[in-house]
């Protein structure tokens, strides 16, 4: 493997995952949050096994149900099933645990109506009673309490992905905090980072994740795992004429203080 860090100076090489990044914590956690079942291998496969085999405690969270993946119409009420049996069998070729995956099992393409966070009715998909992204995303967070999430970048035009980018981000910062007792005690606030599945960044990434033939290898066999996406093979050409590389952006917040702004007047 290699890493590099690229900043406005300068490109920095490194040989252990731990020097790419400089808060480096010494029991480091990274969950990796899809909105579909699919995406965190296609953006992060080469990363999410880097982190795996430098010994880091690795989860993923997929946030919808695979419902309207179905490319025959015989799998119609069947597909969501199919694709979490081939989401189990995807992550362990890349080397990760049943117990380290879940579902959060919201409605695929239909996020919008879980923005936020409410009293679940009859259907939802709920923990403790209420329903919502910002509810699943908030218990996750708290429940693995991770040093990093990696996520799809909300730059994306998939509106799943754009709804569950700002949800997550909200999330972290209730789970920060004392509100919603019920899903767990206060986590400390992660980094967040951002990774490529279908369209671009907004702004140029800065750090880069180069695999051997051997990893680049899994990542591709990963995604073949999602047998009944039968555009997947299209998606892997795609992924081998891009090379054994992985491409991620971090994620900062300025909070907004009139003492941003005092200079300028």
């Amino acid at each position: 493997m290699k890493f590099l860090r690229r900043t406005d100076k300068d490109v920095k090489t490194y040989s252990k995952l731990k020097d790419l990044f400089p808060d480096w914590k010494e029991n480091e956690r990274w969950l990796f949050i899809g909105p579909h079942d699919d995406d965190i291998v296609l953006g992060a496969g080469i990363t999410m096994r880097s982190a795996i085999e430098a010994g880091i405690d690795v989860y993923a969270l997929v946030s919808t149900d695979g419902g309207m993946g179905y490319c025959h119409l015989e799998q119609e009420h069947t597909i969501g099933q199919i694709r979490q049996k081939e989401t189990v069998d995807s992550f362990k070729i890349i080397g990760l645990d049943d117990d380290h995956i879940f579902f959060a099992n919201f409605p695929d393409c239909d996020t919008t109506s879980y923005v936020g966070r409410r009293k679940a009715k009859t259907g939802d998909p709920a923990i403790e009673g209420y329903t919502g992204l910002q509810n699943a995303f908030t218990y996750f967070i708290r429940k693995v309490r991770p040093t990093r999430i990696f996520l799809p970048t909300g730059a994306d035009l998939h509106p799943d992905h754009k709804i569950v980018y700002q949800e997550v981000l909200i999330s972290m910062f209730h789970a920060g905090g004392n509100i919603w007792p019920e899903l767990g005690g206060p986590a400390e606030t992660p980094m967040a980072y951002e990774f490529g599945v279908y369209c671009d960044f907004p702004s140029e990434p800065n750090l880069k994740f180069e695999a051997d033939a051997e990893v680049f290898q899994k990542k591709l066999d990963a995604i073949l795992a999602y047998k009944s996406q039968e555009q997947i093979a299209s998606l892997v050409e795609g992924v081998k004429q891009g090379g054994a590389l992985e491409y991620i952006r971090e994620i900062s917040f300025r909070f907004y203080s009139v003492n941003n702004y005092k200079s300028l007047f």
